[in-house]
């Protein structure tokens, strides 16, 4: 190992050993100030400072719990929602050894051309463009060593984080968020895993010609070492200063890659990082979207998808026994009236779009700085009222991905009418008939 890249190394272990003392400092300050008074936005940036010193895992876990609704204070969700995964890249002299590894020593026998330099660095791995021997270009993501002590590091600073949350918020009780974001992160160490999901996408959206996804190269793949086709796209950001007719174009596009295996399947690409996605061309049209990253997939019971529906029409039909029971097919338990009116605060916020049966943008006309938060403010001061409400680990990940894809359809100020788009994915909904389709499926890509 070269002196430069010891020296990387040897900061990032510094790094994870400091994280733990400056956790634990703004632990102490968030909970003095809670006592005697202080100020929360100071606190705030003394915690994205703390966490932003590590650059690793806890970045993918911090701006999860940003997009969590009423998580966090607003001032912290901001704060998180400015970090950015960027852990220092491996040397080409450590990526040769950690390809070693993975292939063997033979490994760049194994490919016409391997570029040095990688094409992205992440809070988990690193990608790198090469050309494989029968000419296909694809994408190597290579895991970064010692990730799965990382990423314990990490869950153990989240736990801490969430207790400090317990004990100085009787807003939500966050316990089985804790295990949802655990579980999830720790899959995405799996490499194998995140190429089933692949495949399984694939299978999902075989029929969608507005969704691409790469194929698994397994021959050149190993529990780190992740290799696909290489798509070429742009930025979606790109594209917010195009003509309308684009920008409805890629959000119809993003729509299909959200719904249609959500409401046919039952699963859904948890992580909306607009990085995940990219648009491609069709005759130099912008035609459709990219779906570029497996690692954080969710795949729900029938019964869950079947609460989202029953929501959705009770909120339309305002039936209030088919919301409570949708509410208890998702798991909240215990729900009095007042509870039951503050859930649906936040469900007709969520499902207000898709209830309009009218062209519209997502926000319609509200600021989007401001989108949400009326609803936020009034779910937190309600709930502050009546006590913790527990809320469900399923429905961390459909409410973080939903906010995630409301948000591309914000920055494409796309106009389209969301109801007819959302009846048209669930139209024929019948759980039996979605529990088969996601038995092949699954058993398909190798995941049953």
């Amino acid at each position: 190992m070269s002196d430069q890249e010891r020296n990387r190394f040897s900061a990032r272990a510094l790094r994870y050993a400091r994280v733990g003392a400056g956790m634990g400092g703004v632990a102490a300050r968030m909970a003095s100030s809670r006592l005697v008074g202080g100020e929360s936005g100071a606190n705030a940036a003394a915690l994205a400072a703390a966490l932003g010193g590590l650059k690793g895992p806890l970045m993918k876990v911090a701006q999860l719990m940003a997009t969590v609704p009423d998580l966090l204070p607003p001032e912290y969700a901001a704060e998180l929602q400015k970090l950015q995964a960027d852990a220092p890249p491996m040397g080409w002299s450590f990526v040769k050894r950690r390809m070693s590894a993975e292939l063997g020593r033979d490994w760049e026998s194994r490919f016409a051309a391997f570029s040095h330099q990688p094409a992205a660095a992440a809070s988990l791995g690193q990608v790198h463009r090469a050309t494989t021997l029968d000419g296909q270009e694809v994408a190597a993501k290579l895991q970064y060593p010692d990730m799965q002590a990382a990423v314990e590091a990490d869950l153990a600073q989240l736990d801490l984080l969430f207790s400090l949350h317990r004990r100085l918020s009787a807003v939500i009780d966050t316990r089985e968020i804790a295990v949802e974001i655990g579980a999830r992160v720790r899959e995405e160490l799996d490499y194998r895993r995140e190429a089933k999901h692949a495949a399984l996408y694939a299978a999902m959206l075989a029929d969608e010609p507005r969704v691409r996804v790469p194929r698994v190269r397994a021959d050149l793949s190993t529990g780190r070492l992740l290799t696909l086709q290489w798509l070429e796209g742009e930025r979606i950001l790109a594209f917010v200063d195009d003509p309308l007719e684009t920008r409805n174009r890629l959000a119809e596009a993003m729509f299909a890659a959200w719904w249609v295996p959500f409401s046919r399947f039952g699963v859904i690409h948890g992580d909306p990082h607009l990085g995940n996605y990219t648009v491609f061309r069709d005759q130099d049209r912008p035609a459709g979207i990219n779906l570029l990253d497996y690692g954080c997939i969710r795949i729900f019971p029938p019964r869950f998808v079947a609460g989202v529906v029953e929501l959705y029409r009770g909120l339309m039909a305002g039936d209030e026994a088919r919301i409570v029971g949708a509410y208890e097919t998702w798991g909240f338990r215990g729900l009095g009236r007042e509870v039951i009116d503050v859930l649906n605060i936040w469900a007709r916020f969520i499902y207000g779009p898709l209830m309009d049966d009218r062209v519209r943008t997502i926000a319609d006309g509200v600021a989007p700085g401001q989108y949400g938060r009326r609803e936020a403010f009034q779910v937190h001061t309600a709930l502050k009222a009546l006590g913790p409400v527990t809320v469900p680990r399923e429905f961390v990940f459909m409410d973080r991905a939903a906010i995630g894809l409301g948000a591309v359809f914000l920055h494409l100020k796309a106009e389209l009418n969301f109801h007819r788009l959302f009846e048209a994915a669930i139209g024929d909904f019948d759980p039996a008939a979605l529990a088969a389709r996601q038995q092949a499926a699954l058993a398909e890509a190798g995941l049953a």
